[in-house]
C-alpha cells in the first residue's frame, strides 16, 4: 500500500528530513525578516547536522547568532528578543540541553500571553533533537515530549516525514506561541518528495499514513516508520491496519484518532519516548473515555521501558520498539495465531538482516 502524495506539486524533488527543515527555516527567514537564529554551533560547519547550512550566507551572518553553553541564558534571551518582535528559531543539539532552562521554557515562555492578559506573545521556535545509537546512553538520547506537552501554552510538534517537516516547521515560526519542535536524529535521514519554496502546513495533528481495518496503531516521530513497516508487512500478510502519524503532540486533536478506533475497535500507541507517562498513556486514556462501548480490545501501548537508556550494543537489544515488536503486538491484538505472527515477524527480521542495532535502518530512506 502506497503512501499518501501529500506533496503540492507531483514532481518535487526527493530530499532528506535534515534538509527539508533546513529549507523550511530558509524560506521562513526569507519570508520574514524578523526571524533570527539562536544557538550553540548555528555558525558552526557541522550546522547542526546540516539543517542550518549555509543560511547565514543567504540572509546575513548577522542573523545568525552564536550562544556560549549557557542555555537557560540563550533562551532567556530569545524569549526578549520574542516579545521585543523578534521571531527567533532556537536550536539544541539534544533535547536534554533544554533541561538546563525549564524555568524559562516552563514558566517565561508558556505564560507570557496568559500573565500579561495577551499584551505580550513569545513567538518562539524551540528545536530539539533526539539522539540514538552510537553510544549516546542515558543522558544525549531522550526524548521528552512529555514533559513539555504537559505544560498550557506551549505547543510541541514531532514531524516524522521530511514534506511535514518543512512545512511545520515554517507553520511554526509564523506562530505567535512558543512551539517545541522535536526532531529525531534518525528521522534526518528519512526522504520524501518535497515541494521547493516556501510552504505551510497547519499544525493540525494526526494524519492518516495507512489505511486498514483490523486495528489502529497511533505513533510519534521515529515510531511512525517502524509503525508503517510492521504495517507493510501485516497488509502483505492479509491484516491491514490503519496508521496515524500524530505530528503534533500539543494541541492534541483527538478526533481522527476516535473515528479510526470506532471503525476498527482496537488502538495499539507507540511512544518515541517513555511508555510510563507518556503521549500514548493520555491518547489510551482519552479514546477509552470517549468510545469504551466500542472497543474489541483493551488499548495496548508500547515505548521505551522504565530504564535509562543502555550505552552499550548488548545491552541496548529489546530497549527500543521496532517493527517486528509492534507487529507482534498488532497480530496479538487482532487474534493471529503464534505461526502466522513468527511468519511476520521473521520477515521483518530478515529485512533488516544483520544491520547493528545502533545504526539507521536504509529502509527508512523512503521515499515515503
Amino acid at each position: 500500500m502506497s503512501m499518501p502524495d501529500t506533496t503540492s506539486a507531483p514532481d518535487a524533488p526527493v530530499i532528506n528530513m535534515g534538509t527539508a527543515i533546513r529549507d523550511g527555516l530558509l524560506e521562513a527567514a526569507r519570508h520574514d525578516p524578523s526571524v533570527i537564529f539562536f544557538g550553540e554551533g548555528v555558525e558552526d560547519p557541522a550546522a547542526l547536522f546540516g539543517t542550518l547550512k549555509d543560511i547565514g550566507k543567504h540572509i546575513g551572518h548577522d542573523r545568525m547568532i552564536e550562544m556560549p553553553i549557557a542555555e537557560n541564558g540563550l533562551i532567556g534571551v530569545a524569549i526578549g528578543a520574542a516579545m521585543a518582535g523578534k521571531r527567533p528559531v532556537v536550536s539544541l543539539q539534544r533535547v536534554e540541553f533544554a533541561l538546563l532552562a525549564l524555568e524559562q521554557i516552563l514558566n517565561n515562555a508558556a505564560k507570557t500571553r496568559y500573565v500579561s492578559n495577551g499584551r505580550h506573545s513569545v513567538p518562539l521556535v524551540l528545536r530539539m533533537i533526539v539522539g540514538r545509537g552510537w553510544g549516546q546512553g542515558p543522558e544525549h538520547s531522550q526524548s521528552m515530549e512529555a514533559i513539555f506537552a504537559h505544560v498550557p501554552g506551549l505547543k510541541v510538534i514531532m514531524p516524522a516525514f521530511a514534506e511535514d517537516a518543512k512545512g511545520m516547521i515554517a507553520a511554526a515560526v509564523v506562530d505567535d506561541n512558543p512551539v517545541i519542535v522535536i526532531e529525531h536524529r534518525w528521522s534526518h535521514y528519512t526522504t520524501s518528495p518535497v515541494a521547493e519554496g516556501y510552504i505551510h502546513r497547519p499544525l493540525d495533528g494526526p494524519r492518516t499514513v495507512r489505511e486498514g481495518d483490523g486495528l489502529t496503531i497511533v505513533a510519534t516521530s521515529y515510531m511512525t516508520l517502524e509503525a508503517v513497516r510492521a504495517a507493510d508487512k501485516l497488509a502483505e500478510a492479509g491484516y491491514p491496519v490503519e496508521v496515524l502519524d500524530l505530528r503534533v503532540i500539543r494541541p492534541l486533536n483527538l478526533d481522527p484518532i476516535v473515528e479510526s478506533v470506532a471503525r476498527t475497535g482496537r488502538l495499539l500507541t507507540v511512544d518515541t519516548g517513555f511508555r510510563m507517562f507518556g503521549i500514548g498513556a493520555e491518547i489510551a486514556s482519552e479514546v477509552t473515555s470517549r468510545c469504551f462501548d466500542l472497543l474489541e480490545a483493551a488499548p495496548v501501548r508500547l515505548g521505551l521501558p522504565d530504564h535509562p537508556t543502555p550505552s552499550s550494543r548488548g545491552l541496548v537489544k529489546g530497549f527500543y520498539p521496532d517493527a517486528a515488536r509492534i507487529a507482534r503486538t498488532a497480530a496479538e491484538m487482532m487474534g493471529l495465531d503464534d505461526a502466522r505472527i513468527s511468519a511476520i515477524e521473521e520477515g521483518i527480521l530478515a529485512d533488516r538482516k544483520d544491520l547493528p542495532l545502533d545504526v539507521p535502518d536504509p529502509f527508512f530512506k523512503g521515499p515515503f
